[in-house]
């Protein structure tokens, strides 16, 4: 049981390719199940957790309803954004500058085989990394994702999350609104829910936080939630 993962920081970089070489890692520890079931091997699966800021983007969950984006292909343009049909569960979001995305690219086999508790581990790792800026995170009954003041009229979501799994190999993962410009959100109804507002942590406390001040927090509680044996740091 491999309970390392690859730590890689992608910095800024284009959704495609991302989600291509999310895809490639998925598929090649993917390969390496097969052969050790097939010839009764028992070789380590590797696990991987990508950081990256992605450049303006929309992208719609393989669930999703296509008139929760409420841009044309113009629009799109003259917003400098870009828009993809992707294989995640969940509907549309948002991925921009400011904001922290994480792929964790785990196999699940070398942890726990429940994709219920991968996702409120990760919602926890996200709850427990804002708590330490004074933000009371919860989770939303029947939404992933983390939220602020959810039984109020003035509930909003600070973090978004969809995966997909492949024998019990998880991709796509988390988006933290840290110092995201919120005016992208207004282009969808995100998540397909109307009427649910987005907010970022620079919003709520009123200032920047320090981006890879809140990565390296968001590590440490994911290190103790999924009680990973360390971090190796990667260069792609």
């Amino acid at each position: 049981m491999n309970r390392k993962i690859l730590l890689q920081d992608l910095a800024n970089k284009d959704y495609k390719e991302t989600w291509d070489y999310q895809t490639t890692l998925l598929q090649e520890i993917v390969d390496v199940k097969i052969e050790n079931r097939r010839k009764n091997l028992q070789n380590d699966t590797e696990n991987h957790l990508l950081f990256v800021e992605h450049p303006h983007v929309y992208t719609l969950g393989k669930s999703g309803d296509l008139s929760n984006l409420l841009l044309n292909e113009n629009q799109l343009k003259e917003k400098g954004a870009t828009f993809y049909k992707i294989n995640r569960g969940g509907d549309i979001t948002y991925h921009g500058p400011g904001q922290i995305v994480g792929y964790p690219i785990l196999d699940l086999e070398n942890f726990f085989t429940d994709i219920h508790k991968y996702l409120r581990l990760l919602e926890e790792t996200i709850i427990l990394t804002i708590a330490e800026y004074g933000l009371k995170g919860v989770r939303s009954d029947g939404e992933t994702g983390v939220w602020l003041d959810v039984e109020t009229p003035f509930a909003r979501k600070i973090c978004a999350m969809g995966i997909r799994s492949s024998r019990w190999v998880t991709m796509h993962g988390f988006a933290l609104n840290a110092n995201t410009n919120l005016g992208y959100f207004d282009n969808i109804i995100p998540c397909g829910i109307r009427g649910k507002a987005v907010t970022s942590m620079e919003v709520e406390l009123g200032k920047k936080v320090d981006i890879e001040e809140v990565k390296q927090k968001i590590l440490k509680h994911f290190k103790a939630l999924f009680e990973v044996d360390e971090f190796i740091t990667s260069h792609h």
